[in-house]
């Protein structure tokens, strides 16, 4: 079994643009907090909490799968 070079290079690039999404969405979640009515505030921390957490864990787990051959 042979690592993949383009899904290196997608991981390698979505490595450098994952901060600046995480970044620009924590910008607007705090810009618009405070407008919002306390369920959709929930919900939207909520989205923004798991969806970071998956993406991080799927970047990690890219790389040691991809690089390790597993």
């Amino acid at each position: 079994v042979l690592s993949s070079l383009p899904l290196q290079v997608m991981l390698y690039f979505n490595v450098y643009y994952f901060p600046v999404w995480f970044l620009a969405e924590g910008i607007m979640l705090y810009l618009k907090y405070h407008l919002l009515p306390w369920h959709y505030q929930f919900l939207l921390f909520t989205a923004f909490l798991i969806l970071s957490l998956a993406e991080g864990s799927r970047l990690y787990l890219g790389y040691l799968g991809n690089l390790q051959e597993k």
